[in-house]
């Protein structure tokens, strides 16, 4: 076990650490996400609509920013596109605690949307940068354990900080986003390619080449249904469960499955797949999501619904790192941070289509047909993933091959 862990984190350059620590520290410090509804429901005593516009606005300002923090990533820099981002989201999600009428608490909301999500896409491509293309799919997988690794310590903690107090909660995420920006200011050199003087592939990637190259925005479409299938995990799977009479502490239990597993299989999960084909990962992945939520239709107790979790979970620990490498491999060097940000807001506009589409489902035929639709939506991603991928031996950029002959390397900034 030893072994295994060591050759897992072996190999990968300072910066990158440095980067993976900036990522969980920032997954720590997310309370605000976890207790939201809670606050503006139970402290404020808005309606659940009120709190379902307001997740909707703070995910609409991620559909905008996924797109601007792209074009920010390779216009200014990754480095400091991150600076702006965790910056204008420490600001903002401190304010958000401060204010009180309904129309400023969605216009911050908006905002700490907007600024939360500018720095994602910047975080990508600065892996990219700084990893060997042989060692990505693992950086990858490393940095998702991460994230997932802080949101289970932040969720169990945001429930003991919302008892005591709200706005704490709202005041130490600015705080542990306002480290994260400490770290890379410190710590972290700019990444970004240096284009030389007869290069003109920088000016040449723009949205509208993003737009243009069909397969990667065939990828960017089936990552938008399988982002879709695995909302479901917050946005369908609780009601449904409520609806059948369960508790939200049996939902809680249920769902807890889905962190602990993350973080005990990602590691050695992604050693079994890091050198196979992505093509037959990706089509498995999509039908484990789909027929994983599938199955959700024939749990009767939370026995049940924790093994089903179980099976999507395994879906989504395979389909997180092999996507993102996918899109990696994809992507001209200077280009992407705009690739990124059209792959970031498929699952931004995931998170908007979700919770509507559950619900409407859920009212007109039942949770039954929401997980047939699931099951439905996995296979086609699979069938798309296969047809995708058929004759894609080498979908690394030539341009990409010559640049990074000497991985790793990243220059002062």
């Amino acid at each position: 076990m030893r072994r295994a862990v060591r050759e897992s984190v072996s190999g990968l350059p300072r910066a990158f650490w440095w980067l993976w620590a900036s990522t969980l520290v920032n997954r720590l410090g997310a309370f605000v996400a976890t207790f939201m509804a809670l606050y503006l429901t139970l402290e404020r005593g808005y309606s659940a609509s009120y709190a379902g516009l307001v997740a909707a606005l703070h995910g609409l300002g991620g559909v905008v920013s996924s797109l601007g923090g792209g074009v920010m990533a390779d216009r200014l820099g990754r480095r400091p596109t991150l600076l702006v981002a965790q910056t204008a989201t420490a600001f903002s999600v401190a304010l958000l605690g401060f204010v009180h009428h309904p129309v400023a608490i969605a216009a911050v909301a908006f905002l700490v949307g907007l600024a939360s999500n500018a720095s994602r896409p910047a975080v990508q491509a600065m892996m990219a940068d700084i990893v060997r293309p042989e060692d990505r799919v693992r950086a990858f997988s490393l940095n998702y354990w991460a994230i997932n690794l802080g949101f289970a310590v932040s969720s169990m903690g945001a429930g003991f900080i919302a008892e005591y107090s709200y706005l704490s909660g709202f005041l130490i995420e600015a705080a542990m986003t306002l480290v994260c920006a400490v770290l890379v200011f410190l710590k972290l050199p700019e990444s970004r390619p240096q284009k030389d003087d007869e290069d003109t592939t920088e000016d040449a990637v723009g949205l509208g080449t993003v737009l243009r190259d069909g397969r990667f925005m065939g990828v960017v479409g089936l990552s938008f249904l399988i982002a879709f299938v695995f909302q479901q995990g917050s946005v369908g799977l609780p009601v449904a469960m409520g609806e059948a009479g369960f508790t939200p502490a049996d939902y809680g239990m249920a769902i807890a499955v889905n962190g602990v597993l993350i973080v005990a299989l990602q590691i050695p999960v992604t050693r079994f797949i890091e050198h196979r084909d992505p093509g037959r990962l990706l089509v498995v992945s999509s039908l484990l999501a789909g027929y994983g939520f599938g199955l959700t239709a024939f749990a009767g107790s939370v026995g049940v619904f924790a093994l089903t979790v179980c099976v999507w979970t395994l879906a989504e620990v395979v389909n997180a790192p092999t996507q993102t490498g996918l899109v990696v491999r994809l992507s001209p060097t200077h280009g992407r941070g705009r690739y990124q940000g059209m792959y970031t807001m498929s699952w931004a506009v995931a998170s908007l289509v979700a919770p509507l589409v559950s619900g409407y489902v859920i009212d007109r035929f039942g949770a039954q047909w929401l997980w047939g639709l699931c099951a439905v939506v996995g296979t086609v991603a699979g069938v798309g993933y296969a047809l995708l991928m058929r004759g894609l031996k080498d979908p690394q950029p030539v341009a990409e091959r010559a640049v990074e002959t000497e991985p790793g390397q990243v220059r002062a900034g």
